[in-house]
């Protein structure tokens, strides 16, 4: 952890104010280097007083997303949020992660962009990425699973973050199979896996999550308005992205613990009960075949089960999928 990162920190564990001379001690650095980084702070957007009496006191964080911000609030995770990058703008995050991974950076590495230029969803769809309005990143994984087993990852993350962004808004957060999130039958969140394999092993997985958090009606294309939603338009406020980041990472690698831990059964039973699409009937297009059926439940690797029309239970770990309205 970078000495920003360790000031936030400390600012933050006392709310109450620290001196200088208190703060450069327990960071082994000398007050005028504390000065220094404090000033840096200052300078993008983060409010700090300081008085004689109370010291160092941290008012006021920006509306943005600061690599060194996210590292400070995430003492304790285990994988997902050991690193950080941010960029204001990139093509898409899914593929900066997978460039670093080819790289070798470790696991647990997150990447935030404030907006993206090509965000992508699942089969090839556009990710609508606007600047400063949503949470647009990817994670670094190398799981210990079989190609196969590869939809266990989206199935957790969505019930991570599903949980989380539950938990901050007060919003019902329902899981429509088999990666998006959503706020009153309205998306408000894609998970897109993609991973590099060998035929036995999956050497690493990117997982990517759009979340919309701060748009409002007007800003959606007219593409998007009928069909999307933001967690602002849901709940009728806006939201702090930073602190809705770190709930969502602290989830997102609580559950990459179970699922390492061998319980991916208790997982499963999560998104069972969150997902609106089980026991609904539903046609799922893959390339050019249509499978229609009824959603079941998942199997052990995370792939859908659906009793299909003509009675067969067929195993399902992609498509688009359309819940039948009736």
């Amino acid at each position: 952890m970078n000495l920003d990162a360790q000031i936030l920190t400390a600012l933050r564990s006392t709310p109450m104010g620290i001196s200088g001379a208190d703060l450069a001690a327990r960071l082994g650095v000398t007050r005028a280097a504390v000065w220094a980084r404090v000033e840096d702070l200052r300078r993008i957007g983060y409010l700090i007083e300081a008085t004689p009496h109370r010291g160092y006191q941290l008012v006021q964080a920006p509306d943005a997303l600061h690599a060194d911000d996210l590292l400070s609030r995430m003492a304790g995770t285990e994988n997902i949020g050991r690193s950080f990058r941010v960029f204001e703008e990139t093509a898409s995050t899914n593929d900066l992660v997978e460039r670093l991974a080819r790289d070798g950076a470790p696991e647990g590495l997150v990447v935030f962009a404030e907006s993206q230029r090509q965000g992508r969803g699942r089969l090839g769809r556009v990710w609508f990425s606007p600047a400063r309005k949503g949470l647009w990143f990817s994670v670094l994984l190398r799981p210990a699973l079989a190609p196969q087993a590869i939809t266990r990852l989206t199935v957790f993350a969505a019930v991570a973050v599903a949980r989380a962004v539950a938990r901050v808004t007060g919003l019902r957060v329902d899981i429509k199979w088999p990666n998006d999130l959503e706020v009153a039958g309205r998306k408000c969140c894609g998970i897109l896996t993609e991973m590099n394999a060998e035929p036995d092993r999956v050497r690493y997985a990117v997982l990517g999550v759009g979340l919309d958090v701060n748009q409002v009606a007007e800003e959606w294309p007219d593409a998007l308005r009928k069909t999307a939603t933001s967690l602002r338009m849901a709940a009728g406020r806006s939201w702090d992205r930073a602190e809705l980041a770190v709930e969502v990472l602290r989830d997102l690698d609580a559950d990459y613990r179970r699922l390492q831990r061998g319980v991916f059964e208790e997982i499963a039973d999560e998104w069972e009960s969150a997902c609106s699409t089980l026991g609904r009937d539903v046609t799922i297009r893959i390339g050019e075949r249509r499978v229609r059926g009824r959603a079941e439940s998942l199997d052990s690797d995370g792939a859908l089960l659906v009793r299909t029309e003509h009675g067969h239970l067929e195993r399902i770990t992609g498509g688009d999928v359309e819940v039948d309205k009736t």
